[in-house]
């Protein structure tokens, strides 16, 4: 990880900015439920995790108060990170199909996650004001990983944050807006950066892929898409 990166990952860390998340980050690390009673908790703001030298970029919504919200790493330790990690390994960008907890052994190659908001929301859902306070985070942490040139939104959130974060980045975004979907595609010049693209994936959700709505023959072809876009490692 390079300096700057280091130094913005122990910022958002450090951050208390949004009251009422870091009430409930707080409270759901008290009182755990009864399959996690005795576990130390982060209960901090979750930073991003990945390969710096990243071409492609997830994009998720929030931790989960008992995911990443006890293990302090996206996506570990919960069902949307069993989904998500499985699919990243067939597709070569995770070293293992699995994670339960920081320090595991796995890596990601070539790729890079991170949530727009990084503390776990009351009901999954924050604020338009959180999501906006969060945002800065977000928009420094793309400029810090330079090599990005696909964006994988999990969600009509993360899709709706991608689009605000390269709207401040530069890229001339459409009015309107393009519409999320599953399998959604938008391709945008970033300055100084080149052509890069916006894909959309239903959230790895336990909602999702529970009811079917998300399979992983779905998210597979997703993350295909993204290889093809990407072509061979530099």
């Amino acid at each position: 990880m390079s300096r700057s990166l280091a130094r913005l990952t122990r910022e958002i860390e450090a951050c208390r900015a949004c009251p009422r998340l870091v009430a409930w980050r707080e409270e759901a690390a008290a009182h755990p439920p009864r399959r996690y009673a005795g576990e130390t908790y982060w209960a901090r703001p979750v930073p991003a995790f990945g390969d710096p030298a990243a071409r492609l970029l997830l994009v998720g919504l929030a931790p989960a108060a008992h995911g990443g919200n006890r293990t302090g790493r996206m996506f570990t330790g919960d069902s949307s990170g069993d989904f998500l990690f499985a699919a990243l390994h067939r597709a070569g960008f995770a070293s293992q199909p699995g994670s339960t907890r920081r320090g595991d052994g796995l890596a990601l190659t070539d790729a890079y996650v991170l949530a727009p908001v990084r503390c776990a929301p009351p009901d999954n859902r924050p604020t338009p004001a959180e999501l906006a306070r969060c945002r800065p985070f977000f928009e420094r942490e793309l400029a810090l990983l330079p090599r990005v040139r696909v964006l994988l939104a999990l969600g009509g959130i993360g899709w709706a944050s991608t689009l605000a974060v390269l709207a401040a980045n530069g890229a001339e975004v459409p009015r309107p807006a393009p519409a999320f979907g599953h399998g959604a595609e938008v391709a945008l010049d970033l300055p100084g950066r080149g052509r890069v693209t916006l894909l959309g994936s239903y959230h790895v959700s336990r909602q999702n892929t529970n009811t079917g709505r998300l399979t992983p023959a779905m998210f597979d072809a997703v993350l295909a898409r993204a290889k093809a876009l990407l072509g061979p490692p530099a």
